[in-house]
């Protein structure tokens, strides 16, 4: 009889200790779904087109139709497109080399900020070239989101640059592992971009060359145990815009992505939306063209005026980040006349079964601000915390 009472009494204690359990993390869920939602009703206006630009595609190419004329018409034919699209792409900016999944990183200084770990480290981000950058790990157990963080150098995102321009820093404080990482040799040198294997015979366009360096950086952050895999994303302003945009459609394992006005598209009116400079998509052995808008006397040389000639634009690119979602911080650059384009994105989430992947802020200026970097911590923080 004593044993009876107390095998009923175990049970009785361990069935409490489960739905303990249970409530517990009912409750975690609950707030976890409350804290989303109220994410999300603060970015929602921002992830559909203004009335007069709704449905609306402009003059560019259709992504859902192959370049031989045929419709795409289901998910199936999708995936066909998408393959053509970035085989198109990689064939005209050139084959990447080998990726570099297994890092090993050398870790130069640490230091404590605040709530997270500070890392000063070096890698190789290219198969003959190093890079140095910061690692900043949040203070707590087990894996989170990731966030690379792309510039002309690395301080700038920890905090050590430019006003509003502190993605890294202010990311790492908000629970999200970041990497910095930048150009710094070659902005010094003004040559701004990787060239592999040198610069006197790059055989990848610089700005494709840029996303492999943010890919082999991608799988850094991925074998680190503190990091969920998942969940890793990329940001950018301007210069690095760019160079997250061109990341994140052309290396798929991007979760997400927020573009701070790069110029989304080719628009050869704006002289900071020079896709057709010889560091992003206009390479060409030196001497080099004079720096500024194409002109008869200053042309476009390499790539560049081929894609212009045959009908390319980026827009092609974007879509390849269909379903995941992507943010573009618009400023003086990308202005709500950019929905043309996204608006292409939006028709191919569509096919696919997917709302509310497109996403597009604006402000007035060129350079981030306090508003435009918080809907960008929302944007991440819904996506990679809460969705």
């Amino acid at each position: 009889m004593t044993n009876l009472v107390q095998q009923m009494k175990y049970f009785l204690n361990s069935g409490l200790i489960i739905l303990t359990i249970f409530s517990s993390n009912l409750i975690i869920d609950a707030q976890e779904a409350d804290t989303g939602l109220l994410i999300w009703n603060k970015i929602e206006p921002y992830f559909s087109p203004p009335v007069e630009f709704k449905n609306k595609f402009g003059d560019y190419r259709p992504p859902l139709r192959f370049y031989d004329g045929r419709p795409v018409k289901t998910p199936e034919d999708w995936v066909e497109r998408r393959e053509e699209i970035l085989k198109q792409w990689n064939d005209m900016m050139g084959k990447w080399p080998s990726l570099i999944k297994n890092q090993e990183i050398e870790i130069i200084e640490t230091t404590h900020r605040e709530n997270f770990t500070q890392h000063h480290i070096r890698f190789y981000w290219t198969p003959n070239e190093q890079t140095m950058g910061y690692l900043l790990i949040p203070d707590g157990k087990g894996e989170k989101p990731a966030v690379i963080t792309v510039y002309y150098e690395p301080e700038t995102s920890i905090g050590l640059g430019k006003e509003n321009r502190d993605f890294a820093y202010q990311l790492a404080k908000r629970g999200f592992v970041c990497l910095s990482i930048g150009t710094t040799e070659a902005t010094e040198a003004k040559t701004y971009s990787l060239y592999y294997p040198d610069i006197g015979n790059a055989r990848v366009e610089p700005l494709s060359m840029l996303a492999y360096a943010a890919a082999n950086a991608w799988y850094l952050l991925a074998n680190l145990p503190e990091v969920d895999s998942s969940r890793i994303g990329i940001v950018g302003h301007s210069f690095g815009g760019k160079w997250a945009m061109f990341a994140s459609c052309l290396f798929e394992k991007f979760a997400c992505a927020a573009w701070s006005d790069p110029g989304i598209v080719f628009d050869e009116a704006r002289g900071d939306i020079n896709y057709w400079e010889p560091w992003y998509l206009g390479y060409s052995p030196k001497p080099w063209r004079k720096r500024g808008l194409i002109t008869e006397q200053n042309p476009a040389r390499g790539l560049y005026p081929k894609l212009v000639a045959e009908g390319y634009d980026l827009h092609e690119l974007h879509a390849l980040m269909a379903p995941r979602p992507f943010l573009v911080s618009g400023g003086a650059e990308d202005t709500p006349t950019r929905w043309l384009a996204l608006n292409h994105s939006i028709a191919v989430n569509n096919l696919l079964g997917y709302e509310n992947r497109v996403g597009m802020t604006n402000r007035e200026k060129h350079s981030p601000n306090p508003t435009s970097n918080e809907q960008i911590y929302l944007f991440f923080e819904y996506f990679l915390k809460n969705h």
